[in-house]
């Protein structure tokens, strides 16, 4: 059994959709196929759904436009025998959507649940396109078995109900390959339509694949594979073949979008392979993701950036007491949601410093001045202040600490090249090194540091432990 995902740009075009017909027909194993909507849809419908809110006619036209898109592509990837009963089919849901954004404009307000129910019929169309396109398909409905209850603001997946609800769906009498959308889902208690959000295809797929035991998870994209850099930002950066689970979801985590960071989870506790392949080149080997580490492989797998990151510093006496502080704030910002992306003690300066997104700077903000108001007003923690407009970039190898002096030789590289690093921890995690910088200058903190261990001619560096700077990153202690 292999579960396939198929993304956006994937399920875009006639042209990409024939390529995913090709690719699954030629499959021999049982499949499962996961879609997204339509490439640009989601925006699109969401955008659509601001107009219908705000009271602006145009929303017409732009529906007008989504249709005429599903109808192109019904009539050039749909065989003829199946074609009549797909445009009826998807045709008949567009209408449904119409008549939404109708009652959106006559109330001029968008709720969040009818949002959720506008932008799941992206993946309701998809999935009725490419099951009929794809010779002998079955169809099934995601919400049935894709279960959410809500905390922290956001839809969570009922992990264990959505696994038994997925073993009833699939089974040895399914008729395979079977089509699904991804990212929608339904409440556990009302049935309500929500989504998994950002990413939520490759999660559904993740879902499936875990709870099955299928043999592989293979995520179809627009790229080879993961990448030692953002090969827009970096020319020279090349395709990583094999990477660990741990790998892929720190680089994930810090920017890097070919997979959803949660996608991983799932499989990685049932030890499922992953791979990365692109739609537009299927002989391309693509990258492996599992728990096997290559012999001879780098030291280091890769570099991503994160940016609208706040960086918020809190000085003080008490602030050098690193594991109280660090674990009085760890608990206050996770009761509000809150997540860290780097954390970053300074004895020296008695200062604690911590990166979070710009997004819930305010809440952290007024969240620690709360938590640690009694220190403040002793005296005992002088400020807690957020410092906007940074970007965490993350150096990710399993075999990192095997590398001599690596935090010292990056700072000193970005230094030589007039790139100061606000926050630093190379210690906390054995597969991670995170540096802040400032964002405007994140993209020349990628190329120095890809040069530095990446590139087969690194940049000179008129750095004071220049031997240090230039010695080979895969030198070990």
């Amino acid at each position: 059994m292999i579960v396939l995902k198929f993304g956006g740009t994937s399920v875009g075009t006639v042209e990409s959709l024939m390529n995913v017909k090709r690719i699954v027909e030629s499959l021999q194993d049982r499949a499962i196929v996961i879609v997204s909507a339509l490439g640009g849809l989601t925006d699109r419908l969401i955008a659509t759904a601001e107009m219908a809110a705000a009271g602006n006619a145009e929303f017409q036209n732009e529906m007008d436009a989504i249709v005429a898109r599903h109808r192109n592509i019904i009539e050039n990837v749909v065989d003829e025998p199946k074609r009549e009963a797909c445009m009826e089919r998807v045709m008949t849901l567009l209408g449904e959507l119409r008549r939404l954004y109708e009652g959106v404009s006559l109330i001029a307000d968008l709720p969040h649940r009818t949002l959720d129910a506008i932008v799941a019929y992206g993946e309701k169309c998809s999935s009725v396109i490419v099951a009929a396109m794809i010779k002998d398909a079955s169809l099934h409905y995601s919400p049935d078995y894709i279960k959410t209850e809500r905390r922290f603001r956001k839809n969570i997946t009922d992990a264990a109900l959505t696994n038994e609800l997925i073993c009833r769906e699939f089974t040895e009498d399914t008729q395979y390959p079977a089509v699904a959308g991804g990212f929608i889902s339904s409440d556990r208690d009302n049935g309500e339509i929500t989504n998994l959000g950002r990413g939520g295809s490759d999660y559904t797929a993740a879902l499936i694949a875990a709870a099955l035991n299928a043999d592989e998870l293979q995520i179809w994209t627009d790229v080879d594979g993961f990448m030692t850099s953002d090969p827009r930002i970096i020319p020279d950066a090349h395709i990583i073949p094999q990477m660990s689970f741990v790998e892929s979801m720190e680089l994930c985590s810090f920017g890097a979008k070919v997979v959803y960071p949660p996608t991983i989870y799932p499989v990685f506790h049932k030890n499922i392979p992953i791979k990365i392949l692109n739609t537009f080149n299927p002989t391309a080997p693509g990258t492996l993701i599992t728990d096997t580490r290559m012999e001879g492989s780098a030291l280091l797998r890769g570099l991503s950036s994160l940016k609208a990151t706040t960086l918020i510093r809190i000085a003080g006496e008490a602030a050098q007491n690193i594991p109280m502080i660090s674990s009085r704030t760890f608990n206050a910002l996770a009761r509000k949601g809150v997540s860290v992306t780097l954390v970053a003690g300074d004895n020296a300066d008695g200062t604690f410093a911590l990166a979070i997104s710009s997004g819930d700077a305010e809440i952290a903000l007024n969240v620690l001045n709360a938590e640690f108001s009694p220190e403040i007003i002793k005296g005992t923690i002088a400020s807690v202040e957020a410092t906007p407009g940074m970007a965490v970039i993350a150096v990710v190898g399993e075999q990192m600490q095997r590398i001599r002096q690596l935090g010292t030789r990056i700072i000193s590289a970005l230094a030589a090249h007039g790139i100061e690093v606000e926050a630093s921890n190379d210690a906390s995690s054995k597969t991670t090194a995170t540096f802040v910088v400032r964002e405007d200058l994140s993209a020349d903190a990628l190329r120095v540091i890809h040069s530095l261990f990446f590139s087969e001619a690194p940049v000179q560096i008129d750095a004071p432990n220049a031997d240090a700077a230039h010695s080979d990153p895969r030198d070990s202690e």
